[in-house]
């Protein structure tokens, strides 16, 4: 079942949809419904107010909305307020980015001097949970959310992976060749194994390039959604939605693809790296 988030955010559009086509503003539905403004506004950007199935069918009742077409709504509406597992691990990822991970159909991630997290091994991600300065338990906590999150590329309605990774982040755990290694072998078996996963290195030789701004995420979504891009930062990241930030963010991923290797290429250099380990 697609991610509770994007049941979320696809309710909004439909509700969103449909009182258009019924001719009424929102001032008119919350006069009608006796509702504040601000709520109906909530509901239909999908912030803060997650809808009751009472309160879309009331909606729905409002619009005129019968039959099949209603029962689709209402069951998106149930299935927008399930518990997600990742609600469970708030402390070690940001929530609602991996929820909209968890429903994209395309993923294309670079994670600058990072190796990107769907395809970190165990130790690589430990290792990074203390240079954050967690705790035993919360290192336990980030190891076990990020294989959790990797079961994504696992998925059928998965179509493509993409990882761009630097060779500048594969070089600075070297200090721990156990991590370096478990970390290649990681990449090496994603790279000749899963039909959905393609990575490809960037040469630190390349020089500067387009992710020189820090690392970020496109994320691609069926049923004609828009797509979305997380850019990650300090505080814990962004989630952008606005059509000219998203298209920010596939230009420099197709300049940052123009200067990386070959898939080919890239695992010849990983086995050579991994010999060296």
């Amino acid at each position: 079942m697609t991610s509770p988030i994007v049941r979320r955010r696809r309710l909004s559009a439909e509700l969103r949809r449909w009182r258009v086509q019924a001719g009424m503003t929102l001032s008119d539905v919350a006069e009608e419904l006796e509702w504040s403004p601000a709520k109906l506004g909530h509901i239909e950007t999908g912030i803060r107010k997650w809808p009751s199935v009472m309160e879309v069918s009331a909606l729905l009742r409002l619009y005129g909305v019968t039959g099949g077409r209603r029962e689709a709504i209402l069951t998106l509406a149930r299935e927008s307020r399930l518990r997600p597992w990742w609600t469970e691990y708030e402390d070690v990822v940001p929530s609602a980015y991996v929820g909209n991970e968890a429903g994209a159909v395309a993923i294309d991630s670079y994670a600058g001097t990072l190796v990107p997290d769907l395809v970190q091994a165990p130790e690589y991600t430990a290792l990074l949970a203390r240079s954050r300065g967690h705790d035993d338990r919360l290192v336990d906590r980030m190891v076990a959310a990020y294989l959790k999150r990797q079961e994504t590329l696992d998925r059928d309605s998965l179509n493509r992976y993409h990882a761009l990774v630097e060779e500048d982040a594969l070089q600075r755990v070297a200090a721990w060749p156990e991590v370096l290694h478990a970390q290649l072998r990681r990449l090496i078996e994603l790279a000749e194994d899963s039909r959905r996963v393609t990575i490809q290195l960037l040469p630190t030789s390349a020089g500067p390039n387009a992710g020189a701004a820090g690392p970020f995420t496109v994320l691609e979504f069926d049923e004609g959604e828009s797509s979305l891009a997380f850019v990650e930062a300090t505080h814990g990241g962004t989630i952008v939605e606005e059509a000219a930030g998203v298209a920010r963010c596939q230009r420099a991923w197709r300049g940052l693809m123009g200067m990386a290797a070959a898939p080919r290429a890239t695992v010849v250099t990983l086995k050579h790296l991994d010999l060296l380990t």
